[in-house]
């Protein structure tokens, strides 16, 4: 995917270019003279106020402020407003998802300049692919999150039901449990949920978006999407998992029940379920993501983040400074691991492997070994479209009225096919295919 493309286009339409707010104009930090420089920063999750105090204590001359801006799709609606306003911050952390969103609406400044040669050889180089558009870099890899299955041990074993290595497997597990338990489901399936589904697509094969020159294609309905709708239809259908939405109070209720067994998400959920069910320590483990096609183990990410640096900044050099630091630094592995975040780097995915288990399951000794070895093979080259936002709301609506009305599933995927390739016609992009 070239920035070209994604510029060229997007200059045809004022829905999708702001203003750009650089120079001074924007909030972006404070200081100047004598005094330190301060940094606005927006982020999300566990291991960012770590991060931060660790940057602060030694970096008296350049101060971070955190900012929680909510998670990647409304952080980085509100990156677009609040650049658009001459008010974004500093520094921000945006899903690789919506990088391309982020460049288009000049909110992610080309820090290629900034960042040291040592910088970017601490990653693979398919990880700064993941930020780097037409030779020009936008962002500092923080995390990847290749997809996993977390699962309750305890109940499973207690239950006889043997955790599943393949999608057909997991169909035959989730027959079993309600078998055995009338109250109790394998695991739910969040209609909204745009990222895990589209994850599962690229499992399965699928290319949500190309671009060949100026050229993109489209194939959020492709018939490998369609099986994956189908194969969670039949699931739904016959009752083998719960529709609702993830992380309510009513989900953490029956999780801490150990009426959901099992979350097929990413290597970044253990965190998570420590959050919301701290109580259920020792009881959970992790297993690589069941396989679509046995013996093959690929899997995709599902979510990952980098670090940007805004155009509003008036401390690009200090920005990108920290946002280095934070990514590549043994103490920021150190904190990312700590907190469950798989880092980017490879300092952080090797020190990782002689780390301890996350809080939710000590008892799980291999976990990094296992994370490192799904990590290794995770689905390279992935493209996300210059309208991944329009994408994502356009399935929600589409998936929640499809389970609503009865509808299937894979119609849902047709509605949101159309939607994007009509929001990006209607933008200027060449849509072909």
């Amino acid at each position: 995917m070239s920035r070209k493309s994604l510029l060229t286009a997007a200059a045809l339409s004022a829905a999708l270019v702001l203003s750009a707010c650089s120079g001074g104009s924007g909030s972006g930090g404070e200081g100047g003279g004598d005094g330190p420089v301060t940094l606005d920063y927006w982020a999300w999750g566990t291991a960012q106020p770590g991060l931060v105090e660790a940057w602060n204590a030694a970096n008296p001359d350049i101060q971070v402020r955190l900012t929680d801006a909510g998670g990647g799709t409304d952080s980085s609606a509100k990156l677009l407003t609040s650049t658009r306003a001459g008010e974004a911050p500093d520094v921000a952390v945006v899903e690789y998802q919506t990088l391309p969103a982020m460049i288009v609406g000049d909110v992610a400044t080309d820090i290629t300049d900034l960042v040291p040669q040592d910088v970017t050889e601490a990653f693979p180089a398919s990880t700064w692919d993941l930020t780097r558009f037409n030779d020009a870099v936008y962002g500092v890899p923080q995390d990847v999150g290749p997809q996993a299955l977390v699962y309750n041990s305890a109940r499973l074993a207690e239950l006889g039901i043997t955790v599943p290595a393949t999608w057909a497997e997991f169909t035959e597990a989730a027959r079993a449990v309600r078998a055995a338990n009338p109250n109790a489901y394998l695991a739910t399936f969040n209609p909204g949920e745009f990222g895990f589904f589209a994850a599962m697509a690229q499992q399965a094969g699928a290319s949500w978006w190309e671009v060949d020159g100026e050229s993109w294609s489209v194939g959020i309905d492709s018939p490998e999407s369609v099986a994956v709708a189908d194969y969670w239809q039949q699931l739904v259908d016959e009752d083998l998992v719960k529709v609702e939405d993830l992380l309510t109070p009513q989900w953490n209720q029956e999780l801490n029940a150990g009426q959901i067994l099992s979350w097929p998400s990413a290597l970044w959920a253990p965190g998570v379920i420590s959050g919301v069910a701290p109580d259920m320590t020792g009881q959970w483990a992790m297993a690589p993501m069941p396989q679509w096609t046995p013996g093959d183990d690929r899997v995709a990410y599902q979510g990952g983040s980098a670090t940007i640096v805004t155009t509003s900044s008036d401390h690009p050099e200090e920005a990108a400074e920290f946002a280095a630091w934070i990514n590549t630094s043994q103490e920021g592995a150190d904190i990312q691991l700590t907190t469950g975040q798989y880092p980017a780097s490879t300092l952080g995915q090797t020190t990782a492997e002689g780390s301890a288990p996350p809080e939710l399951m000590p008892q799980q000794t291999d976990f990094w070994t296992t994370a490192s070895g799904i990590a290794q093979n995770t689905i390279p080259a992935i493209t996300w479209g210059p309208n991944v936002n329009v994408a994502s709301s356009a399935f929600q609506d589409a998936m929640a009225a499809a389970v609503r009305d009865g509808q299937p599933l894979s119609s849902a995927l047709a509605q949101t096919q159309q939607a994007v390739v009509a929001d990006m016609e209607k933008t200027g992009f060449d849509v072909t295919g």
